[in-house]
């Protein structure tokens, strides 16, 4: 008789990855679920949110009657993913805690938790995303001898898993998986791909996980939650005060706080009828008109390429003209950057 293959899934306590739990068990997986601890600071209400999401994951294997496990990663993420945010946002860039959680986290910790400690076949997460990879392509990797070193990265380059968008391009989440290793992609099944949220929720009150269901569904940065982001910063960055200055004539338009002032990106107030052309600490900077005055940014080409067929994505789900772009080499220059809104 062919035992059941063991796939470990991630639960965060809502209903993604409850009913990705759900549809691996119906599949005939052996299932165990996985709770991380990554953050551990109280919310704006004085509420751990972590330990009311364990109860929730807890709750959803005890319906699904699968094991449950829980482990802490909060050393590892503020070193890996907050301070880097930190790091990020003081030099006026706009991180995305989400990708570099992913990849250092949810795609490289856990994955080596289940894999190593757990004896998983495959790993699974509630994100909504596909591969070019089948199920059973994916329990086979398992047993593929992959060479090390030049060959190995040679071996990656013919053999490279894709990752796909989700079928909800809506919910498509490939954005913040983009950074995932290779190695962790080719053992990873993402039940949900080929599914909608609708489904998704439809599939969760068919089956008793009402109490995931009736959750909000989290949104924004998670350890910021709803408090204030300016005074959620000012607890770790100190303000750098300076000045918007117009790279068209060198006007200054106005004054900032410093990176805790606003999400990098953001329209400031005193430009807002003005020329959105700014420099902030030396780097050129335009929050972005509402009309087409952009001009190709100087993005390098792919080592061993000369340009690449792209279809550009905002990160705006709800902005979308269906162009099709294309990244090459171009000479250095002042760039106004568009933003559509």
């Amino acid at each position: 008789m062919q035992v059941a293959r063991h796939v470990v899934c991630a639960l965060s306590g809502g209903v993604d990855s409850a009913v990705a739990a759900l549809l691996l068990r119906r599949r005939g997986y052996q299932v165990t679920g996985v709770f991380m601890k990554n953050w551990d600071s109280l919310d704006e209400h004085g509420v751990c949110t972590a330990d009311r999401d364990c109860e929730d994951a807890y709750r959803v294997c005890q319906i699904l009657d699968i094991p449950f496990h829980q482990v802490s990663y909060v050393k590892e993420y503020w070193n890996d993913v907050f301070s880097d945010f930190l790091s990020e946002y003081e030099k006026g860039r706009t991180p995305n805690p989400d990708i570099v959680c992913n990849k250092h986290i949810k795609f490289s910790c856990f994955f080596h938790y289940a894999v190593d400690n757990l004896g998983a076949d495959a790993v699974a997460t509630g994100h909504y995303a596909r591969t070019s990879l089948e199920d059973e392509e994916v329990f086979q990797q398992k047993h593929i001898k992959r060479p090390e070193g030049l060959f190995r990265n040679r071996f990656e380059v013919r053999n490279a898993v894709k990752l796909l968008q989700a079928a909800d391009s809506f919910k498509d989440q490939t954005f913040f998986l983009s950074q995932v290793s290779q190695d962790a992609l080719r053992r990873t099944l993402f039940p949900l791909g080929g599914l909608t949220k609708h489904f998704v929720k439809k599939i969760a009150a068919e089956n008793r996980l009402h109490h995931v269901l009736q959750k909000k569904e989290s949104m924004g940065i998670c350890f910021v939650g709803k408090r204030n982001f300016e005074n959620f910063i000012l607890q770790y960055l100190q303000p750098r005060p300076g000045k918007f200055i117009s790279i068209e004539d060198n006007r200054v338009l106005g004054t900032h706080k410093g990176p805790p002032d606003r999400p990098p990106g953001s329209v400031p107030g005193p430009a807002a009828d003005q020329p959105r052309a700014l420099d902030r600490g030396g780097a050129a900077r335009r929050p972005g008109p509402r009309q087409d005055d952009g001009v190709p940014l100087p993005v390098p080409p792919p080592d061993g390429a000369s340009a690449v067929r792209a279809d550009p994505q905002s990160r705006r789900h709800r902005v979308g003209d269906g162009r099709e772009g294309r990244a090459g080499p171009c000479p250095r220059t002042v760039c106004r950057l568009l933003q559509r809104g």
